[in-house]
């Protein structure tokens, strides 16, 4: 892959390649699980605006290289910043970092991520908002913020209202990790591809000359299969998330999985209050208000307590 009209520094961490109908983006820091830099942010929102304006190109395709798609935002740099005194760097940060979240979510060109490999938090806010994302074997997603004192941002309280009942809740509240079967179960990919098939997929993709959304999922149909979910899948679990993760409060979801774990040997329910409890408790509050305000445009008319 060839850079192409950017600084070093830019090009170094997001290649480019040039095809007849559109473009590949690699994210280029394998090192750093392609942690997204304010570099690589700026650089891949230059990329996706001046793709929009050209008619040439009719697909971005975007990736990561070594084993993530991208583990997240580079947090790191920014708190290195702020123990400087330089806060304006974060702000800055963030503030490049949902725009681009937002000229994806909107975009009007197809979008294929190919998410084989680690996809979590900002690495999700560049993928997810997308119209197509191809999970493989390797795939894991999660967006484990609340462990960390912040809460699922870049988009996520949109993407995870969205998943099939409280899925979302029960996803962003405890940061629980999902393989490429699970995330094409609940939604959170469109397609789940072999790994051994990807590179056939890309050399199909780069051939077509059109934007339909209907021609590309056609084509990435054609490599795609309908994998098993694990026997011990979260995903098998719905019914008793739905029955507590729709609490109103977390006090009231955690003492739901309390009464649930009275007549239950199942360790999943142990290991979800485990990972509440050792959450931060205003992270986990924010996070559950901030899903709660998306309920009434999908038709449940749920507002969170004052």
């Amino acid at each position: 892959m060839e850079p192409i009209n950017s600084s070093k520094d830019n090009a170094d961490q997001v290649l480019v390649e040039e095809n007849s109908h559109g473009i590949k983006v690699l994210l280029n820091r394998p090192n750093q699980l392609n942690a997204l830099s304010f570099q690589m942010i700026s650089r891949i929102l230059e990329l996706f605006l001046a793709c929009e304006e050209d008619c040439n190109v009719k697909l971005i395709i975007l990736k990561g290289k070594g084993r993530a798609f991208s583990s997240g935002g580079d947090v790191s740099a920014v708190v290195r910043d702020i123990t400087k005194g330089n806060w304006k760097f974060g702000a800055k940060y963030f503030r490049k970092e949902y725009i681009l979240n937002y000229v994806i979510a909107t975009y009007s060109k197809p979008q294929v991520s190919i998410l084989n490999g680690i996809v979590m938090g900002g690495g999700a806010g560049a993928s997810i908002h997308g119209r197509f994302r191809v999970a493989t074997e390797n795939s894991v997603f999660a967006m484990p913020e609340t462990a960390l004192g912040l809460f699922p941002d870049v988009g996520a309280s949109y993407f995870l209202s969205r998943l099939p009942g409280f899925f979302g809740e029960y996803v962003g509240l405890t940061g629980s990790r999902l393989d490429g079967a699970e995330m094409l179960a609940c939604g959170l990919a469109t397609h789940f591809v072999p790994s051994v098939r990807l590179s056939l997929l890309e050399e199909a993709l780069c051939k077509v000359n059109a934007n339909d959304p209907a021609v590309i999922s056609a084509i990435i149909d054609e490599f795609s299969q309908q994998p098993h979910l694990r026997e011990k899948s979260s995903y098998h679990q719905l019914d008793i998330i739905n029955k507590c993760f729709s609490q109103r409060t977390i006090e009231e979801i955690i003492s739901a999985l309390e009464r649930a774990s009275v007549n239950s040997a199942d360790n999943w329910i142990s290991s979800t209050i485990k990972s509440l409890k050792m959450a931060s408790p205003t992270s986990l509050k924010i996070s559950l208000r901030s899903a709660g305000f998306f309920y009434s445009a999908a038709g449940l008319f749920f507002l969170p307590p004052s």
